[in-house]
């Protein structure tokens, strides 16, 4: 389909790229343009198809996805990236989310889930739940965080803080509209202005920094 969502499948199991490409072709706006079963073939054809999004498998022969993730994230134009995992706490897989990948995609995950999971992350939203943030950051981002505040939160008007602590809390940007009594164009304007300044890539990234920077902490 002309104007369709372009996307890169990158597993080295091929019933796993069988399975995602059967589920993300039957959907007229979405469409799969490409298949790697390592890091290297993953990174050629990210650059030679210029896909949209790319479904990345962590654990690849050769170049693993978190390398692969890194190359991809910092090129121009740089796609999306969903990583597929076998289990939401992968190590691996929250690397490649540091690395800039955009979220998560257990790979026993429904059909429907990974439609919803692909058009979240086009859109740029927040396709974790807060229980699977809150876990993420409890194993991985509290043991390492530093106990001085982060100087860039300086750089936000208390409001911004307000919106970046509700986003980091899983509330969508109607929700943060409503607790906040401001209009959802005014939150995702303020959303844009937090990520310009503290230069991140999405929400989830915005999530993981105000985890990282003490602006919220788990059980706060």
């Amino acid at each position: 389909m002309s104007g369709a969502y372009r996307i890169l499948l990158c597993d080295d199991q091929e019933l796993i790229r069988m399975g995602l490409r059967m589920v993300i072709d039957s959907q007229p706006d979405l469409t799969v343009v490409g298949e790697a079963a390592d890091g290297h073939t993953a990174l050629e054809l990210g650059s030679e198809l210029r896909p949209d999004l790319v479904l990345m498998d962590v654990r690849m022969p050769g170049v693993d996805g978190l390398t692969a993730t890194r190359k991809l994230c910092a090129g121009p134009d740089a796609p999306k990236v969903l990583v597929v995992t076998t289990f939401d706490l992968d190590e691996y897989a929250y690397g490649a989310l540091r690395a800039g990948a955009s979220g998560f995609l257990v790979k026993d995950a429904l059909g429907e889930e990974i439609l919803v999971t692909v058009r979240a992350v086009l859109r740029g939203d927040v396709m974790m739940g807060p229980s699977v943030i809150r876990r993420l950051v409890e194993r991985f981002v509290l043991p390492a965080a530093s106990t001085a505040p982060d100087e860039r939160l300086d750089l936000l008007t208390g409001r911004e803080r307000e919106v970046l602590t509700l986003v980091a809390r899983g509330l969508s940007n109607q929700e943060i509209a409503a607790r906040l009594f401001l209009g959802e164009t005014t939150v995702k304007t303020h959303l844009g202005r937090i990520l310009g300044k503290l230069e991140l890539r999405d929400r989830v990234h915005a999530v993981i920094f105000a985890y990282e920077s003490g602006l919220i902490r788990v059980g706060g």
